[in-house]
């Protein structure tokens, strides 16, 4: 299993700490894990779901007319 940091979640989706941290709250953006007293990390195979879950609904969009 590979844990993103922050900076890696940020690039992998462009969406902003603040903005990753809303959607997190709000239960739609999968939950940091606490790795230290100063560290978080996300788990990539969580991550890259929530992008193709991103990508399936979009082409699921696109093949109604």
């Amino acid at each position: 299993m590979r844990m993103l940091s922050k900076r890696q979640v940020k690039e992998l989706v462009l969406y902003s700490p603040q903005h990753i941290a809303r959607l997190e709250a709000a239960g739609k953006f999968p939950k940091r894990v606490q790795l230290g007293s100063n560290r978080v990390g996300w788990v990539e195979e969580e991550v890259l779901d929530w992008l193709r879950a991103r990508i399936d609904a979009r082409d699921a969009s696109q093949d109604t007319p």
